[in-house]
């Protein structure tokens, strides 16, 4: 077996140039490895379809989110406990791919139907197991669902704010802008038969 330098990484780049020109739709896994000048058995050993050129990194994300919302200090409040786990994902997307490559992604992503689909599986995963850590946390029902759900969603949110624009606040600044303009929101006041 040859040795093939770098052989992921410019799978990777070969990849996000064909989306990019081409579309996901209309790229090839033989086209991907034609193009980093490899062979389509190379790009098998390192990804299972093309698509995960673009979520190869999602098991990882979740066990960092996981992984940080269980570690969190004990006096944590639940929602404390849930925004770090979401903070540590921040950190991570904006230390090893920053904000160009995120934004490309969510290009070829938001072209596709089948990646969308993928995208908010990977989401609702995120949600479930953020939701889990903070029942193993102590947290009791609906309110670990519930919490889990709006993390995602505190995510989600900054992160669309976040590959919107070129420059501006990075992702965990505007994670917690989110996270006060929540907090703003729930302190008003509750119409009539309303509890907050």
């Amino acid at each position: 077996m040859r040795w093939e330098p770098n052989a992921r990484g410019r799978l990777e780049r070969a990849a996000m140039e064909l989306y990019r020109e081409r579309g996901y739709d209309h790229t090839t896994v033989a086209q991907i490895a034609e193009r980093a000048g490899l062979t389509e058995r190379t790009f098998f050993r390192h990804f299972a379809d093309k698509r995960e050129i673009l979520f190869a990194g999602g098991a990882e994300l979740q066990r960092l989110v996981v992984a940080a919302v269980a570690s969190a200090p004990a006096s944590a409040s639940p929602l404390g406990a849930a925004v770090a786990g979401i903070e540590a994902a921040g950190t991570m997307l904006e230390e090893r791919r920053g904000r160009r490559f995120a934004r490309q992604r969510q290009r070829i992503i938001a072209a596709s139907p089948e990646l969308r689909e993928r995208e908010l599986h990977k989401l609702a995963a995120m949600a479930a197991g953020v939701s889990e850590a903070l029942r193993e946390r102590g947290a009791g029902e609906p309110g670990a669902s519930i919490l889990g759900e709006v993390a995602v969603a505190i995510f989600r949110i900054a992160f669309e704010r976040w590959v919107a624009e070129s420059s501006g606040p990075g992702l965990l600044e505007l994670m917690r802008e989110s996270l006060d303009e929540l907090q703003a929101l729930t302190a008003q006041g509750q119409p009539a038969g309303v509890r907050a």
